[in-house]
């Protein structure tokens, strides 16, 4: 296994995917390294490229609102992350060969914090976290069990600064998390 480390210079150094070339920094994460709970989007944005953190745009500023409000924080809570450590041009949606290229990066994170919970914020980390065959709209709030974790997709943040007709969603999935972490703690 690796050491976080060796994980973080893996990603620094991977240059699988022609994005890699354009990337100003690597994101690999934020946050707790020992939490029980690990919140999982799609890759990194322009600010976040720019920082080199993750959900540091309007989205992770909405996002952090949303779980100060419940009384989680990133130092104390939860770790952060993305399915591309790269931002994607135009930050489009995520090719399958770069998702697969960075999905080790993801998996030996997930080893090394091994959490209780991990929420998927939109339907790309659904999809390569639960499978292909759900659909956000109609599977989100819902918990699975795989794996050995607690599962949970939920609207991406950047999806409620376009349509803040499902934030009331959004803000009842994350209650349902906080209630479930409080349970395992």
């Amino acid at each position: 296994m690796l050491t976080w480390e060796e994980l973080e210079s893996a990603c620094l150094l991977c240059e699988k995917c022609p994005i890699s070339k354009n990337r100003t920094n690597v994101v690999v994460g934020d946050g707790n390294k020992n939490a029980k709970l690990v919140f999982v989007g799609e890759a990194p944005g322009e600010e976040e490229d720019k920082q080199g953190k993750p959900f540091v745009g309007r989205a992770g500023k909405f996002l952090d609102l949303a779980l100060t409000s419940l009384e989680l924080s990133r130092e104390k809570d939860f770790y952060i992350c993305n399915i591309l450590k790269c931002r994607p041009p135009n930050n489009r949606v995520p090719t399958e060969v770069e998702a697969q290229n960075c999905l080790p990066f993801l998996r030996a994170q997930i080893k090394l914090i091994s959490p209780k919970i991990i929420v998927c914020l939109g339907a790309t980390a659904m999809k390569y976290i639960l499978g292909k065959d759900l659909k956000i709209t109609q599977d989100r709030g819902k918990w699975f069990e795989k794996g050995g974790f607690w599962i949970m997709a939920t609207y991406h943040p950047a999806a409620l600064l376009r349509d803040p007709g499902k934030r009331e969603d959004f803000y009842r999935d994350l209650k349902s998390v906080k209630e479930r972490l409080e349970k395992i703690k």
